[in-house]
């Protein structure tokens, strides 16, 4: 018997593909267009399944989900056909060659990850788990972006706050873009954990409550960012442009260190250390039990 998480990824991968497959005109695949009029936006079956170098009815089955054990050639041609970022390659090999971790309702923090978080003083940093929860930070990082502690667990997740607390949206100066990172970070671990029912249940709110993460959603970008940049409009120091850099373990552990930067010199770095002086005393908090006060 076929259980409801495998369904759901066979469902997943044929939406993606197909939707893969419309954004791709023949003309950017280098190819001729197959016959007449055309009735869909990119390519067609029978093109993907020539520029990916297989038959039409092993492409159709697969894009079904009705292929098992799909080989790594396979994966690397359609990678090929369909012109698909790193990301984008992770997501689809996650979608055909699932994993079996089975996920923790509320991992503790990896004791070195804590460590560097303790280390990272004059900078907001914090450690999130694969369903964005943010599971530990460090007084600037509650100073910059909202009062950690002052939320509750559940609330305490990037998808949440970004979607439903207007107080966190207006720090970002371009939300629509964290928005749409946030909802690509998601669909990677959607498929990297697809029986993971916590996970569902935040899409499945999310999808209700908010029209644009349902919009976004229906979307299938995928992009799990590891470095970069964002500005924001800080209530108290006014704008400040950080760059930011993701610290996983080398493991492959669902924890991620998020440290947050500021140019040498630049007025966002000053305005860091203003926020740093008027927040000494803010608590740094942890998933597991009470928020610990003063570490930074």
């Amino acid at each position: 018997m076929t259980d409801t998480s495998e369904m759901d990824r066979r469902a997943e991968l044929s939406e993606f593909l197909r939707n893969r497959r419309a954004r791709l005109k023949p003309e950017q695949a280098g190819i001729q267009p197959f016959g007449g009029r055309r009735r869909v936006p990119g390519l067609r079956r029978e093109e993907l399944a020539y520029l990916a170098g297989m038959s039409v009815d092993y492409y159709i089955r697969l894009e079904q989900g009705k292929v098992r054990n799909v080989s790594e050639p396979i994966l690397e041609a359609l990678t090929r056909a369909l012109s698909l970022s790193e990301d984008e390659r992770a997501y689809l090999r996650n979608l055909v060659k699932p994993s079996h971790r089975r996920p923790v309702s509320r991992p503790k923090v990896l004791p070195g990850l804590l460590r560097l978080l303790d280390m990272a003083e004059g900078v907001p940093a914090y450690v999130v788990g694969h369903r964005a929860d943010v599971l530990a930070w460090n007084g600037l990082a509650s100073a910059v972006f909202t009062d950690f502690a002052a939320l509750s667990p559940r609330d305490r997740n990037w998808a949440r706050m970004i979607f439903l607390n207007r107080s966190v949206q207006a720090v970002f100066a371009d939300w629509t873009s964290k928005g749409r990172d946030t909802v690509a970070y998601l669909r990677v671990q959607a498929a990297s954990h697809p029986g993971d029912a916590e996970l569902a249940a935040l899409v499945g709110e999310l999808s209700v409550k908010s029209d644009h993460f349902r919009t976004w959603w229906a979307a299938h970008h995928v992009r799990d960012h590891a470095r970069g940049r964002k500005r924001f409009i800080h209530p108290l120091v006014g704008e400040m442009t950080l760059d930011f850099e993701c610290l996983r373990p080398a493991d492959g552990g669902d924890q991620t260190l998020v440290v947050y930067t500021a140019e040498a010199g630049a007025a966002s770095e000053r305005a860091l250390r203003l926020l740093a002086n008027w927040g000494a005393d803010a608590a740094t908090g942890a998933e597991a039990g009470e928020p610990e006060v003063g570490r930074l």
